[in-house]
């Protein structure tokens, strides 16, 4: 959970930057108690608030993107001072904000440094509640959102950490590798322990910890002369030294978009392995990206971040689910995750498209390999019994019949046997007939 410290002086409710009862989220640079830094990529800044009318304070001219009451974000370029939010008055009550800075990087300098909140007289801010997971992705201008069209609002990390309801940062800059070359190189085996890429200053991992981290690392490595023995050496350290900060987190190394050094990544996964720490697992993200999702030869536009997202998201959710449920929100589904039936789990349920293959995809974590149980709650109001293929990791395995129920609120559960691997597993059920699948509701898993 992220708890950031706060000067003595400020009080809750009052809009400093020490304020309380607004929440930081990622990595901030408190050292001024009257200007708080944002650094990276993904940090933002979040809070609530009574009355009809919110400014924020700046003090240079800067770049963000301030989303009020969930609406979409609102892009400020080259403003400073006192910069009015609500420019039309909002009804009178309580309100939701959101804030991110364009990070610091290339040509781009603003100041993204946040002054406080300048509320109507009266209006007080108001905590809201900080979501109890963290995913920390790692990378270089991919992860950082370069030419997405909201830069790190738009890229992969921030839409995979809003989909799962958790909260989420990304610690990448454009041109970033792993190695710290000799030619300079950005290397993130050093800059990523830092307060900011271009400070000498380290972070203080006690602010939070994470339960996922994502690294994206070499791509850009190999137009530095790494070699493949450097780049194993060094991302088998740095997974060791991520470990020791985050001593319980889950680390996910992805095989680079660009397919580079491919079997280093795989080698010091397995090293750090068979040393004992078995949460870091390789991600091959083959077909993730196709030609229509990039914006250029590498980096991915607004689709393919929400193509990486549709496979990621998924993956991450196996890791979040310690108790073994993992919900139909989290999943792939193929249709909408809607919310019409009472009686669901979560926030929602799987309404798949009435078609054959219009399928419902989980992804599992499993400690060990062999059987286990699952159990996939449904709820199927029309007279006609809806079958359907269970495939596991990419076999079938069975057929399963989705019975009738009463109605689409009698909910109810099917329970079967399958054989897993240790780690991640994908359990699909995808339909035989063009009536679809039933609501699904959730899957649960027998941890092994």
């Amino acid at each position: 959970m992220l708890t950031p410290a706060s000067p003595a002086a400020a009080a809750p409710g009052d809009g400093s930057p020490g304020d309380t009862n607004i929440s930081y989220l990622g990595r901030w640079d408190k050292t001024s108690s009257t200007f708080y830094a944002s650094n990276w990529a993904g940090a933002y800044l979040r809070t609530g608030f009574t009355g009809t009318t919110v400014r924020i304070r700046q003090r240079n001219s800067v770049e963000f993107w301030a989303s009020i009451d969930n609406r979409p974000f609102v892009k400020f370029t080259g403003v400073s001072g006192t910069v009015n939010l609500t420019p039309t008055p909002l009804a009178a009550g309580n309100h939701t904000l959101v804030v991110n800075y364009r990070q610091r990087a290339g040509s781009y300098n603003g100041d993204a440094v946040f002054g406080g909140l300048v509320l109507d007289a009266g209006a007080t801010t108001l905590a809201l509640p900080v979501r109890p997971k963290v995913l920390e992705f790692v990378g270089d201008s991919i992860t950082a959102g370069t030419l997405s069209s909201n830069l790190a609002l738009t890229d992969y990390g921030w839409l995979t950490g809003e989909r799962l309801g958790t909260e989420h940062t990304q610690i990448a800059i454009g041109g970033a590798c792993l190695v710290a070359a000799a030619d300079g190189c950005w290397g993130m085996e050093q800059r990523y322990f830092k307060i900011d890429a271009a400070s000498s200053a380290n972070w203080d991992f006690s602010r939070y910890q994470a339960n996922v981290v994502v690294i994206n690392l070499g791509t850009n490595d190999v137009g530095h002369s790494v070699t493949g023995a450097q780049f194993q050496s060094s991302y088998t350290a740095f997974l060791r030294n991520i470990r020791a900060r985050y001593p319980v987190a889950t680390i996910l190394a992805l095989k680079t978009f660009r397919g580079r050094y491919i079997t280093e990544t795989q080698n010091a996964v397995t090293a750090v392995n068979n040393a004992g720490d078995r949460n870091v697992f390789f991600v091959n993200t083959d077909g993730w990206l196709t030609a229509d999702g990039l914006a250029d030869a590498v980096h991915p536009n607004d689709l393919g971040h929400q193509q990486i997202t549709n496979r990621l998201a998924p993956i991450i959710a196996g890791y979040l689910s310690p108790s073994g449920r993992y919900e139909a929100e989290a999943a792939t589904c193929d249709g909408t995750i809607d919310s019409n039936h009472t009686g669901f789990s979560g926030s929602g349920f799987c309404n798949g498209t009435n078609a054959i293959g219009a399928a419902v995809q989980f992804s599992a974590s499993v400690a060990s390999a062999g059987s286990t149980t699952i159990a996939v709650r449904f709820a199927n109001a029309t007279a006609a019994v809806r079958p359907a293929d269970l495939i596991v990791n990419g076999v079938r395995v069975q057929a399963v019949s989705f019975e009738a129920t009463a109605t689409w609120t009698a909910w109810t559960t099917k329970t079967l046997t399958i054989q897993v691997n240790a780690g991640v597993n994908t359990i699909r059920f995808s339909p035989t007939t063009a009536g679809g699948l039933p609501n699904i509701d959730y899957l649960d898993v027998t941890p092994r």
